[in-house]
């Protein structure tokens, strides 16, 4: 079994692929194993149809000559999203394209690397549609997702898990990470959770009474 642990929810998530650094084939694989329902950003197209993967919508402005014809005959079925709103990144866009449509859950590719203020962008936009899509972001080095206020789940020891408020989150307390938070604060920029791991085979729980806060499994 891979590294990256991809589970499945009580519904099967969708999978966007955006236009940062790409992943390993093994990765992309085992995401696109469940035949989920992929949308993809018009920047990445290109990309995407040199790999030969089958898609279901193509979504973005269409700023750079897009010619539809060119693309529904590369692919049939095929739908074409025009979202022009140039306030919202395509990934935004993409991100409410799901929810419209009843989606719950999406796993997002290709959304780090490349530019730094893209991949900044991509990872805290998880906490704007926190309410209405369970986001998770992953490249082959991490997995990233927001923690409910309660957390469970069953890690090998010494797995590398990191505790990364947005903003400021307050009230956390941790069980099995080796180094143990006990009612404490963590503030983007002041004091963040890094590097933490697992200290014994087991569950890790961890709470937090107010904030936001992304757990990243790093695989490296």
């Amino acid at each position: 079994m891979s590294s990256h642990h991809i589970v499945r929810d009580d519904q099967e998530p969708a999978l966007i692929i955006a236009n940062g650094a790409e992943c390993s084939k093994e990765l992309l694989g085992q995401l696109l194993e469940w035949s989920p329902f992929v949308v993809v950003l018009d920047s990445a197209i290109e990309r995407v149809f040199e790999l030969g993967i089958k898609i279901d919508v193509l979504l973005g402005d269409f700023d750079r000559g897009f010619t539809p014809e060119y693309y529904l005959n590369q692919q049939y079925p095929l739908e074409i999203v025009y979202a022009p709103d140039q306030n919202k990144t395509d990934l935004e866009k993409a991100f409410e394209y799901l929810i419209e449509r009843g989606h719950k859950a999406v796993n997002v590719i290709w959304a780090t690397g490349r530019r730094a203020d893209h991949t900044i962008t991509n990872l805290t936009n998880i906490v704007r549609f926190k309410e209405q899509l369970k986001i998770v972001i992953i490249d082959d080095h991490s997995k990233i997702f927001l923690l409910p206020n309660k957390f469970e789940k069953w890690y090998t020891k010494n797995s590398i898990i990191s505790l990364i408020p947005i903003g400021e989150v307050t009230g956390i307390h941790s069980e099995n990470l080796y180094y143990t938070l006990t009612n404490d604060t963590l503030t983007i920029g002041y004091r963040t959770g890094s590097s933490n791991h697992v200290a014994e085979d087991g569950m890790v729980i961890v709470t937090h009474e107010s904030g936001n806060l992304l757990l990243i499994e790093s695989f490296d």
